[in-house]
């Protein structure tokens, strides 16, 4: 089972491929950029790619703390305003073989926009 609603499931397997990763750098500051990313339902994950990874300051902060958030959003309409969005926060792995990769183990999950009002937990693992 899934720690993600039926609705979010929708949203992060209906095409969107870019999101935002969050880490936090050796002096607390905090970093955000754009990645391509996807769900990955064997283990219930998003999994963060990107060329030359490995060198990047995001895959650095990640393998440093172990900690990451991505924001996957866009806009329903603009008229009305609809912004939907899933936060993701949790454990994070900096994965260098086969393929290097950033996976996010979710631990919070919010989201809005995907139905009736805002939906935030902490996940149970």
């Amino acid at each position: 089972m899934s720690v993600f609603t039926d609705s979010e499931l929708r949203y992060l397997t209906g095409g969107r491929q870019l999101g935002r990763i969050a880490t936090v750098g050796p002096d607390g500051t905090p970093h955000v950029v754009p990645v391509g990313w996807i769900y990955n339902a064997a283990r219930d994950t998003i999994d963060i790619g990107g060329h030359e990874l490995e060198r990047s300051k995001k895959f650095r902060d990640v393998a440093r703390t172990g900690r990451a958030a991505i924001v996957v959003d866009d806009l329903e309409s603009t008229d009305p305003w609809r912004p939907r969005a899933v936060e993701i926060r949790g454990r994070a792995e900096a994965i260098s073989v086969p393929t290097p990769l950033i996976r996010i183990h979710p631990e919070r999950i919010i989201s809005w926009g995907l139905q009736q009002g805002r939906s935030a937990r902490t996940v149970e693992r």
